[in-house]
């Protein structure tokens, strides 16, 4: 087995060092906090992800380290700069593998399904510092100075999966609970989910295999569901009511967006749910050996963890 270092203790970090450390590798988990999942196999680590030289050297004679670090949305212009020179520069000095969590982002308004050639066409500043992280790491990989790849999903949901997430806090406890839910958007808009458990297995076999090196791949996703849809099973799944599903007008968000930060930032992504959003995984499930987790068997565990906590 070997030593892998996850940057990044959230939603989709601690998952992915759970799934390393229970097929047997070393696991150094690193977050500001130190936090993470309690497991033998995980060792958590204090470091600021910007700090290259203390990233590299907790990832010292490491396989791979994975970029799982996840600013608020609000703060990614100030904060995704250093952080992704300091992850950067510590896989150079290490000669480890650098795998990224990217996101759709990168892609701007679809105009139809997004595959991995999909041209990179960012529509905000904030879309353009993901676009620019994962092009300065491709640029390193191709001058032979390390090895790359990055991981793109649509948005997440699962198990741990809370406020940053549109099936998260604001979707799931209402569901249950029988209130209503509504999504800035078009509940009715074709939208692809990504399971999060899928989200760490890519990530673990891109990292742990020797073929997704150099390029980017997508996150195997089921078929798109509509945001309603995706209320209906869950109640269904669940036992509870039939849902009440609305959308928040435009303008409400603005408003909204005068006391919060991140409200104010759903203008920049409010396209991907105002047409269909729909992310095509079928090259990456062939590439990586994986196919993602049947929508019933997911919104089960995702209803499971939530009553857990209610």
């Amino acid at each position: 087995m070997s030593k892998h270092v996850v940057v990044g203790a959230g939603q989709v970090g601690a998952h992915v060092a759970l799934r390393l450390a229970e097929q047997g590798h070393e696991v150094v988990l690193v977050s500001r906090s130190g936090s993470g999942p309690d497991h033998p196999g995980v060792r958590r680590e204090r470091a600021d992800a910007s700090d290259g030289a203390a990233v590299a050297a907790l990832a010292r004679d490491a396989d791979t380290l994975y970029n799982c670090v996840n600013p608020a949305y609000h703060r990614w212009l100030t904060d995704w700069p250093p952080v992704a020179a300091g992850l950067l520069g510590a896989a150079q000095t290490t000669g480890a593998g650098y795998v990224i969590l990217g996101n759709l982002y990168v892609y701007g308004p679809p105009s139809g399904p997004m595959g991995e050639d999909h041209a990179i066409a960012p529509s905000s500043a904030k879309a353009a510092v993901r676009a620019r992280l994962w092009e300065e790491a491709l640029a390193a990989h191709e001058a032979g100075r390390v090895r790359v790849t990055e991981l793109r999903p649509s948005d997440y949901f699962g198990p741990g999966c809370r406020d940053q997430s549109h099936l998260g806090d604001r979707f799931v406890p209402p569901l249950l609970a029988g209130r209503p839910t509504r999504l800035a958007g078009d509940p009715d808009q074709p939208h692809s989910w990504s399971y999060v458990p899928d989200v760490a297995a890519a990530l673990v076999a891109a990292g742990t295999g020797d073929d997704a090196w150099g390029r980017a791949w997508h996150i195997p996703t089921g078929p798109a569901v509509t945001y309603r849809a995706m209320a209906e099973r869950l109640c269904e799944i669940a036992g509870a009511p039939t849902p009440r599903v609305g959308s928040i007008p435009g303008w409400l968000v603005e408003l909204g967006g005068l006391a919060s930060p991140m409200m104010r930032e759903l203008r920049h992504v409010r396209y991907q749910f105002d047409r269909p959003f729909v992310l095509d995984s079928a090259r990456s499930e062939a590439a990586l050996g994986l196919t993602p987790t049947p929508l019933d068997d997911a919104l089960a565990a995702t209803i499971a963890w939530w009553r857990d906590r209610l």
